[in-house]
């Protein structure tokens, strides 16, 4: 969601108007994925390297990180939307923590949209998390070497057990994954737009759905072999 400090200095505004403006942004992308039948929707909030900018830009974003949950939770669990939050929490302050554990145990029955919201979160951190769960296993001798594959790597990431994602969405004109669910997106479909993220609206979001159904998924199989299982 990238783009909200460049739309707030376009409007000669401070880069937290930016922020703010970026929150409204993600209500609406919510509300559009549950109304297209989106099954799971994974939100890049926080990164692990956003933690090097100014240290009032990162009290400000974690602000309104308490407030956002303050004034959302109710209205996505009325709407069935189960949330859930990846990352490294051990960095955040214990209130927000708090706060996030609430939110998750909340609507943790809900059965409609599952919105992951990735806050202090890094790819390569989570490849390495995965890996020191399978090495305090190999020393306790649950597994051996030679019992290590793809799945018992998958199932220690932060998105075990969930479907890996078809589409990556990217807004403010930057074409990198920049740390983002690195194992997970290995086949994800990449759209990117150079509308900054407080601009990203319905039209936006549709643009890339019909982009993603417009997609062949071979998966490394040839046209042929694909339109083969169709057929």
């Amino acid at each position: 969601m990238d783009g909200n400090g460049r739309w707030a200095r376009a409007r000669n505004k401070p880069r937290h108007a930016g922020h703010r403006a970026g929150v409204q942004s993600v209500r609406a992308t919510v509300e559009i994925a549950a109304e297209r039948g989106v099954e799971c929707l994974t939100l890049f909030a926080f990164s692990s390297e956003n933690w090097g900018r100014p240290a009032d830009e990162v009290s400000n974003l974690m602000g309104l990180f308490v407030e956002a949950l303050r004034r959302e939770v109710d209205e996505l669990h009325r709407n069935n939307v189960r949330l859930c939050f990846i990352g490294a929490r051990e960095q955040l302050k214990p209130g927000l923590v708090k706060k996030i554990a609430a939110a998750e145990s909340r609507t943790a029955g809900n059965t409609g949209l599952l919105l992951n919201v990735a806050v202090a979160y890094g790819g390569r951190w989570d490849i390495v998390e995965a890996t020191r769960k399978i090495a305090v296993a190999v020393a306790n001798g649950k597994v051996t070497v030679d019992d290590i594959d793809e799945s018992m790597i998958a199932s220690g990431l932060q998105l075990a057990g969930l479907p890996n994602p078809d589409l990556l969405i990217r807004t403010g004109g930057e074409q990198r994954i920049s740390n983002f669910l690195l194992w997970d997106l290995a086949y994800a479909e990449f759209w990117f737009t150079d509308v900054l993220w407080p601009d990203f609206d319905k039209t936006e979001f549709d643009r890339a759905l019909a982009f993603f159904a417009a997609k062949q998924r071979r998966y490394g199989q040839t046209g042929e072999q694909v339109e083969a299982v169709l057929c």
